[in-house]
Parts: C-alpha cells; structure tokens; sequence
C-alpha cells in the first residue's frame, strides 16, 4: 500500500486536463450538475441491486442514498449503478431455475463494465441475497480498486399460532404439500405470515452464511453480519461505511492486500464454525481464481472441517434465531472463539490486522456462540467425500449430528436426468426406502447453472422417506439440513462425462460420512465400456446468456467461473 497522500492526480480517474477523455466526460458531468471541485474528489461506485421484484432488495435504495450522503461528507463523489437481482425464489421460475447461479457472474461482469470502464476509484457494495455477494466480491477481487462490502441485513420472520415460520420453511412445506402431507390452506397461510420486513432469509442458509464469510475475509466493517435489515445499527454501519471508502480510495487500500489464502482459510473456518451453507465452497473458490490465489477450497473445507467445532446452532440446524446469534456477537463472536487457529495477521478493510480488530470483542451469550471446548458439535457439519461416485468431491451438510442419524447408506441406484421426472416417481411409488437416488444433468454446465436439487429432497422428506433415502447429485442444495443422506455438486459432473454419468439403475451405491467416501460398486471394466459408449452432451442454449454461460463456464474446481478456452485448458 502506499501513504494517504490526498493529491487528486494520484487517482485514476482524474484524466489529463485537454484530452478528449477529459472534455466529453466533462460535459456529461457538469450537464449533471457537478462542479470541477466536485470532479476532482475520488470517485466511488455504490454497487445496488435494488428491484422491485423480491423483498431482500427491497430496501437498498434508501440504503444506497444513505452510502452516498456519508461519501459526500467524508470527501468523496458517488455514482449508483446497478446491477442484476437474483432472488432465487422468483428468478427460479423459468428454464428449471438455471439462471441463478449464471447470475452471480452477470453482476462480477457488469460491475467490471461500469467500473473499470469509467476507471472510477473505489467500490461500496449493498449486499443481499446470496448471489450478489459472491458475484460483488468476484468483481472486487478482479478489478482490485479499494472495495468495502456494506451488509445490508436479514428479514424479519413470522408466526403461525405461536410457531415460528420463514420462507425457508415455506420452500420446505412446498414440497410436503407436493406429496400430499401439507394441506394447501397450511401452505397458503406460511407462505403470508413467513415474512414481515426486507432483508436475506432470517437462517443460516446462503445469504446469511455469505454475510458471515465476508467477515471472515475481512471484506466489511467488523460485527457487520449478521445485522438486521433497517435497523439501527444496519444505518450506522452504511455511515461508517460509506465514509471508510473513501479513506481507503486514498490509503490505495485494495482486496488483494486483504484476501489472501490466509483469508480465504478464516472464511472457511467461519463458515464450517456456524454450519453455514455448503454453497459457500464454490462462491470461495470463485473468489479465489479471480483474485489470484491458488488454493483448493474443498480441499481447505475438508482439513478445517476436521478441527472445526459447530459453535453456534442457528435455524436450520439448530434451535437458535439469527437474532440471538446476532446479539451474541454473529460472525465477529464466531471469530473470537476460533482466534487461536485464526490467521490474525491478515488485513481487513480497517486497515488493521484481524487480531486487532478482535482484541476487544465481547460474547455476550455463551450458549448461542459457546466455547470451543463446550461446542455445540464436535464433528465437522460439512464433509467432503471422494470416492469411485466422486473422483474429485461431492459434498455432505450433516448439521449437528444425533445418534440417530444415518452416516452410511447403501442402496441400489435410481437413475433420473431432472427433478420434475424423479418427483414423479416418488409420487407413484416408484422410490421406496432403500434406494439411492441418483439426480444428475444439474452441473454448471448440465444445467447449465446449477438449478438445483433441492425440490426432490423437500419432496422425499414430504413422502416421509426421508431417512429411509439417499440422495446423490451434481446440483446444489438449499443450506436446509435434510433428516436423509444427501450428497450434492458431485465432480466431475454429468456433461463432464463423470462417473455419475455412468450409473444405471440397480448399481449399487455406498456412502459413508465417517470414512468420508461416496462409491459406485460397478466392476472396472464395466465402467471402462459404458465410459467409451458416453457422449458428451451439445450445448442445450442456442442464444442468450444461458447460452454464453454453458460455452464458457468452468468446472466447480475453478469456481465455475467463466473463462476463455485457453483460460479454461491453462486451468
């Protein structure tokens, strides 16, 4: 880094005075209203994913004219942009809900088109629902300008007759109600009273996780996450935020002096700490390629895993509110715990070392984030298999485990290519206790985008198999904890001819969480003839983004991020 030096022709966005860069972009600005004075200052991007269409962005229009006042007093001059807003409860809606993934890597690119474009100086992000975190810190990482993420809060939940309701549960009764055992009135009144206010799903999935990860990396003001959308401290932490850009434009304060591996490696102890989303892997990895870090975050996930206790029980895995888990300190007091085996000599967006940013913290709730030596599970809530099923990894989220619950299965195979066509067969009795599911053509580039497998688990559970069922596939899974065996993003993929796209049904699949491997028990030379008879499917999109996204994305190994063919061979 250098000093803060506040000289204006030390910023890249101050052109030489008579260029044509100058002039024209001078006559856009004053046309708007601005000074020369004003032009001069640094100039920073407050990055809003507002819309219209879900709740968790609702409220970041008013967030994002709060950032831009507190960049004008300290100094700065702020410009909104906007990108893409994926909610994946109403962008899920067309082609099998593929777009939601691709869309994280929309917003990086957009970002990049607005920023580096107009070579603007630094980057506040309102962060929300769980794309746009990661896609914002891609951007950050590859654009690497002075970036600072605000987070812009969860939602608060509902109740039905006493008992607690969000729109997870919601998602989870849906498919109850696809089997036959929620009533459609139970269904209706959830779906009215799981939400009262804007913000991310009020657990522990995606959004929440991703927060709390974003901590880890150092990426926002400390005790950022999790906040409580509109609150009080929410509006104190856009404030400060919106102030700290600016400092950090001129201490040339940048994300690669923050996420480094060291970073990356609290994040994923973080996240395995509070038994967060097992999306969390790839949205790590992704943000690692782009920032230039060489490291294997199922590998990382998989050795931290093993050392990394469950401190904290939030809904879905556990009996605790994010409300009590903000109170008790959220991330930071997650961090605290685990200061011994942190890197606390990283950076973060203060300007000071982690450690010192930790070295006042307060827990104020020893059961809602308990002590290391008093957790809440000993076992790792995340686990990574390899196997025969999973040269490379597939992953497990296992919650907090109880002595009742499965950790291996073994079961003939029934083989189906989409989620609409095995939840006929459960329907019709086709699935019965015993058997391993096996739902592939979900990958990245099956897909393409990752649409999910998280209906089939809801809906076996709603059949009450649960238990009695395992699941394996190449898509992602909601961060809900199921009560069976669920094995997602298995690798390689389908369309990547991995083994998952040699089952046939009655082969014998066996997994087993306390070995940590997922295994297809077909003879060798069998698997040899049915690899040589595999043709990799054509591309399924003739035009659109999907179809950009499917010619260009790479494996889960690299993120899924998308580059060029010479790019995707150098990996």
């Amino acid at each position: 880094m250098t000093s803060d030096s506040r000289d204006p022709s030390r910023l890249r966005s101050n052109f030489e005075e008579g260029t044509s860069r100058w002039a024209v972009r001078r006559a856009q600005w004053r046309a708007l209203g601005l000074t020369d004075e004003d032009m001069a200052k640094p100039k920073i991007a407050v990055v809003n994913t507002s819309s219209e269409m879900a709740i968790c962005f609702s409220h970041l229009d008013a967030i994002a004219e709060k950032a831009k006042q507190a960049i004008r007093d300290a100094g700065g001059l702020p410009f909104e942009i906007r990108t893409a807003a994926p909610s994946d409860f109403i962008i899920s809606g067309g082609r099998g809900a593929t777009y939601i993934l691709p869309t994280r890597d929309l917003i990086a690119n957009d970002i990049e088109v607005q920023v580096e474009g107009a070579q603007l100086d630094g980057m506040l992000m309102l962060t929300s629902c769980d794309k746009t975190v990661p896609g914002q810190l891609m951007a950050a990482a590859r654009q690497d300008i002075p970036t600072l993420m605000v987070i812009c809060g969860y939602q608060a939940s509902g109740e039905i007759d006493g008992e607690h309701v969000d729109i997870e549960e919601v998602f989870l009764h849906a498919g109850y109600h696809a089997q036959g055992n929620t009533s459609f009135d139970r269904l209706k009144e959830m779906s009215e009273q799981a939400i009262r206010s804007p913000g991310v799903c009020s657990g522990m999935g995606t959004a929440n996780s991703m927060h709390s990860v974003t901590e880890g990396l150092g990426m926002c003001l400390p005790g950022a996450a999790p906040v409580a959308a509109n609150s009080e401290r929410m509006w104190d932490y856009v404030a400060r935020s919106g102030a700290r850009i600016v400092d950090m434009v001129w201490e040339d304060l940048r994300p690669r002096h923050i996420m480094t591996e060291g970073a990356f490696r609290n994040a994923a102890r973080v996240d395995l700490a509070q038994a967060g989303s097992i999306n969390c892997i790839k949205h790590l990895q992704s943000i690692a390629v782009e920032a230039g870090v060489d490291i294997d975050m199922w590998k990382v996930f998989d050795e931290e895993g093993a050392r990394t206790p469950v401190l904290t029980a939030v809904r879905p895995i556990g009996p605790l509110s994010i409300e009590e888990f903000d109170a008790a300190g959220g991330a930071q007091g997650t961090m605290k715990r685990l200061e011994a085996v942190l890197d606390t000599d990283v950076l973060t967006v203060t300007g000071q070392t982690l450690g010192e940013t930790l070295r006042d913290v307060v827990i104020h709730d020893d059961n809602a984030i308990r002590p290391v030596d008093d957790p809440w599970g000993d076992k790792p809530a995340i686990v990574i298999l390899k196997g025969t099923l999973a040269p490379e990894a597939g992953v497990v989220k296992i919650g907090l485990r109880t002595p009742d619950r499965k950790l291996q299965f073994r079961g003939p195979a029934k083989v189906y290519d989409g989620s609409a066509e095995a939840e006929a067969a459960l329907l019709a009795g086709e699935i019965t206790p015993g058997d391993v599911v096996v739902l592939r053509g979900q990958g990245v580039r099956g897909g393409p985008g990752m649409g999910g497998a998280s209906r089939l688990v809801f809906a076996v559970e709603g059949r009450g198999m649960g238990p009695d069922v395992a699941i394996v596939t190449d898509g992602q899974l909601s961060g809900l904890v199921n009560k069976g065996l669920v094995v997602g993003e298995v690798q390689p993929e389908w369309a990547e001819g991995g083994p998952i796209a040699l089952v046939q049904d009655g082969d014998m699949i066996a997994i087993d969480v306390e070995a940590k491997t997922l295994d297809l028990e077909v003879a060798e030379d069998e698997l040899a003839r049915r690899r040589e008879a595999f043709r990799p499917p054509e591309p399924t999109q003739d035009s659109g983004w999907l179809s950009i996204y499917e010619r260009t994305v790479q494996p889960l190994s690299r993120g899924a991020t998308l580059m060029t063919d010479a790019r995707r061979g150098n990996g």
